[in-house]
């Protein structure tokens, strides 16, 4: 896999960088096809939602393939002391646990959209939209404070 990381000029200590654009990619689809689908645009909104779906693959794949492959299963440490660590902790807990709904939720919600005579879909969208945009959000602000905010030595 270094060879490939090598092809495409990108360091593998850089995929954290590389993960925070794809959930901030994640969260401008969403929002998007919330809009789309707001106007009645229900094709875009299926696109953006695809997209928005195949952005969150790619990211959990980037993310394990970084913290087991890279990293070697070490997780990274946050060393800042004080309230700054006390947030972090409390993003960091609600963004996994949600993000572990949404691992769920995310493809069932899909599947249940391209099924016009199903009004599941739009029950369970109103749930699993908010949460999602969370993770994806909450994944943003957790790299700005890991890697920015108390880089790691």
């Amino acid at each position: 896999m270094d060879a490939f990381f090598a092809a495409i000029g990108l360091d593998p200590h850089r995929l954290p960088a590389v993960n925070a654009a794809l959930n901030a990619t994640c969260t401008v689809l969403l929002i998007l096809a919330y809009a789309a689908i707001r106007s009645r645009r229900v094709r875009l909104h299926q696109g953006l939602m695809i997209a928005a779906f195949l952005t969150s693959v790619v990211f959990l794949s980037s993310y394990l393939y970084f913290h087991f492959v890279v990293k070697g299963g070490k997780p990274t440490e946050f060393t800042t002391e004080g309230w700054p660590r006390r947030i972090y902790l409390s993003i960091l807990m609600t963004h996994m646990i949600l993000a572990a709904v949404v691992f769920f939720v995310a493809p069932i919600t899909l599947v249940l959209g391209f099924n016009a005579y199903n009004n599941r879909h739009k029950r369970i969208a109103r749930w699993t939209l908010p949460v999602w945009l969370y993770v994806s959000v909450t994944g943003v602000i957790v790299y700005w404070m890991l890697y920015h905010l108390s880089p790691p030595a």
